[in-house]
């Protein structure tokens, strides 16, 4: 579940108003500056974008600020968007704001270019330097072969208006790809890029970043600096992340794996924990390779029958409202999506008392659609591989939602026992034995 989002509060510049956030207590500060357009508050709602923010936040004093012309900050015209140097200034002025003598900087995208400047120009206020798929400069040039050509970025302006907060799946494959399919996903980032900027200012952004060229900057710094980027950036390539710490004296370059530009799409825990070691000198713990969890199956019941009734078109669009349903209440309960399969979902949960009422909850709500749904559920010791789990605790909980009947939720006998007191009934359906687990295993059914 997403974190709720710190007070917003306003410094500021000019004549601006600058929207920023402070959240955590850590031992020095860390500014965090957004590619392109942002809005603070709606950052918060994409689960995986919070818990990179909370990672941030768990070791340092994280401040985060809206560029003027997006998400809360002033609207200014769009034939009078900021430069870079002015953006520099609304850096300062919300450093100031906030109580910042000194701090590390972690930019993103064209983020990092303000970091690159802002670390040049103020060293005595910078601390270290981090970057995530930044770029040099944003037109082609012979001695600088990956940018888009002028023409090639006109064209994405021109487009980036006409379009704006759509996306089709090629962008979603372009900026995106490890979210392809997952329409809540998409349909979040469309919302948060409406909220972060009208289609004339991020098409006037976009021209304005076009110009950018800080290749005469790099040599300057003399800070310890950390260059991330994802290998298969379509967007930025990656040797445009080679060539920025090429020319930043003692910069460290860490290849990443994944293809995704934004920053939410891909592995997050990743580029914390690189940053995190980065500014603290100590990487975090891995997380426990086993540990005690409730699994959750969840199974249509009749959903071939029920798409040859249906048609291609319109079973396409109900499963992706049942998709769409059962994440939302996950997310809710704090369950964990680990796996889809056609019509079905495995999730965990810390707790076994809120996986049953999700489990409850997914079917009365899958109900309302036309639907009929069967869930399974147990607790036990689960091997975890990187974002998946294993074991047999999810064998187990993947036999008993076999032997669920349409429209129950059915638990093993450690569940039931495991949430004595909740004030959840449950009725008997005796022992089974279960293929490839070993013993004969009691099973109970959710009270309706």
């Amino acid at each position: 579940m997403s974190s709720a989002a710190p007070e917003t509060r306003y410094a500021k510049s000019g004549d601006v108003n600058i929207a920023y956030q402070v959240v955590g207590e850590g031992p020095f500060d860390l500014v965090y500056v957004p590619g392109w357009v942002s809005n603070v508050e709606a950052m918060w709602e994409e689960p995986a974008m919070a818990r990179f923010l909370d990672r941030l936040a768990s070791f340092s004093r994280l401040i985060l600020f809206d560029k003027r012309g997006t998400g809360l900050s002033d609207r200014v015209p769009n034939d009078e968007l900021p430069t870079l140097e002015q953006r520099m200034d609304d850096v300062r002025a919300v450093l100031d704001a906030a109580g910042s003598e000194r701090t590390a900087l972690f930019g993103h995208s064209e983020g990092g270019n303000m970091c690159v400047l802002f670390a040049a120009t103020y060293p005595a206020r910078t601390r270290a330097l981090v970057t995530l798929a930044a770029f040099a400069k944003r037109i082609r040039s012979d001695d600088y072969p990956w940018a888009p050509t002028a023409e090639e970025r006109e064209q994405t302006a021109i487009d980036v208006e006409s379009r704006w907060g759509r996306l089709s799946t090629d962008d979603v494959e372009y900026y995106a790809p490890s979210r392809v399919g997952d329409e809540r996903f998409v349909r979040a980032l469309a919302g948060y890029l409406r909220r972060s900027a009208s289609p004339g200012a991020a098409a006037a952004l976009l021209r304005m970043n076009s110009q950018i060229d800080v290749r005469h900057v790099l040599p300057t710094i003399r800070l310890p600096t950390l260059c991330l980027h994802r290998r298969g950036d379509r967007d930025v390539d990656v040797e445009e992340g080679r060539y920025i710490a090429g020319r930043i004296p003692g910069a460290r370059f860490v290849e990443l794996p994944g293809n995704d530009h934004w920053l939410a799409a891909g592995d997050v825990d990743a580029l914390a924990d690189e940053i995190e070691e980065f500014l603290t000198g100590v990487r975090p713990l891995p997380e426990p390779d086993r540990v005690l969890a409730t699994v959750l199956f969840t199974d249509l019941v009749g959903s071939t029958e029920k798409a040859v009734e249906l048609g291609d078109r319109r079973w396409r669009e109900l499963l992706s409202s049942h998709h769409a349903l059962v994440r939302r209440e996950l997310e809710r309960f704090r369950g964990r999506e680990i796996d889809t399969a056609g019509d079905g979902f495995l999730a965990t949960f810390d707790g076994p008392a809120r996986a049953i009422r999700c489990g409850v909850t997914i079917r009365e709500a899958v109900h309302a659609l036309g639907l009929e749904l069967r869930a399974g559920l147990h607790t036990g010791e689960c091997e975890v591989l990187g974002d998946k789990v294993a074991g047999i605790a999810v064998h187990t909980g993947a036999r008993i939602s076999g032997l669920a009947r349409p429209g129950e939720v059915l638990v093993s006998a450690t569940v039931r026992d495991l949430v004595a007191g909740s004030g959840i009934e449950f009725e008997d359906r005796g022992e089974h034995e279960l293929k490839g687990v070993p013993g004969p295993w009691r099973v109970y059914s959710v009270a309706a």
